[in-house]
This record gives structure tokens, C-alpha cells and sequence, in this order.
């Protein structure tokens, strides 16, 4: 399962390195049911069609958000503002393609543009019933914690 999971680890270090300057520590990944409940106060999605088909999510506190968008932006946020939003569907973003081009040995992928889900508790409706999620739990600032979900899976005939 390591070898799945560590090129997402990988790229998500990366891609918080190079554009946030910020260090992250990657905790032990865990398999996640779409029932279970959570503490995050928005995600940002973006799906994957082609020769596999799923979907990346990055879910994180308001907090959480707002800071970053203030390293990337130079300006102070509050609250779940538009420009907090661009950010994580920005960083979403970032991380796709980064993905993309790792995985294009094995996959030829196409990735939408970011959906944006806000509010305690929300759910994400993944591409399909049997689609098992991979949460990725990421340490940030010694003090936050966000979460990179991955449910990738090979189209028929790939």
C-alpha cells in the first residue's frame, strides 16, 4: 500500500514546501468510510476521469484556511472569504497536477477544476459506491492538521 500512497505524501510535502514555505509531517494513513464524521470546515475536490477515476480532497479548519491564504496572499483573513476559497481550490489544484504528471507511467488522467464544500460536517459525494478513500492526516505549524484523501481506482479496461 506504501507505494500507492507515498507519491500523494510526496507531492503534498513538495507542493506545501515550494508555495506556502511551510513544513508538513505525514501521519499514518488510514482507510476512511464515507460515514464516518469529521471536524473539517471546508474541502476542496477535484476529480480524476480517464484511465483511472476518483477523486483528491484536501480538508482542513476554517483556521487552518485563512492562514494559508494569508502566506500565499500577503493579507489577512478571518473568515471563509472568496479569496480563502480560490487558495484551497488553488492548492487542491496544485497538487492534482503534480499527481497527475507522477502517475502518467500508469495513467493517463484528466482533472476537473476544484469543487469547493464548506461547512462542520459536510460529506463528499466520491465517484462511486465502491470507491475506497485513503485519508492522509498532515501535521502543519506544530499546532494544525489538515487531511489529503485519495480514491483512485482503474477504469474498465485500463
Amino acid at each position: 500500500m506504501e507505494k500507492y500512497i507515498q507519491p500523494f505524501v510526496d507531492v503534498c510535502v513538495n507542493v506545501f514546501k515550494d508555495f506556502i514555505g511551510a513544513e508538513l509531517i505525514a501521519d499514518r494513513p488510514y482507510f476512511a468510510d464515507k460515514a464516518d464524521l469529521h471536524e473539517w470546515d471546508v474541502s476542496a475536490v477535484i476529480g480524476l476521469t480517464g484511465e483511472a477515476r476518483g477523486a483528491l480532497v484536501i480538508s482542513m479548519k476554517t483556521e487552518l484556511a485563512c492562514e494559508l491564504t494569508g502566506m500565499l496572499t500577503g493579507s489577512k483573513h478571518t473568515s471563509m472569504d472568496d479569496e480563502v476559497v480560490d487558495a484551497i481550490g488553488e492548492i487542491i489544484n496544485i497538487i492534482a497536477g503534480n499527481v497527475k504528471r507522477d502517475l502518467e507511467e500508469s495513467f493517463r488522467l484528466v482533472i476537473s477544476l476544484p469543487t469547493i464544500v464548506r461547512g462542520a460536517g459536510h460529506t463528499i459525494q466520491w465517484p462511486n459506491a465502491q470507491a475506497r478513500i485513503m485519508c492522509i492526516p498532515f501535521k502543519i505549524f506544530e499546532k494544525d492538521e489538515f487531511c489529503l484523501s485519495v480514491a483512485i481506482e482503474a477504469s474498465n479496461g485500463a
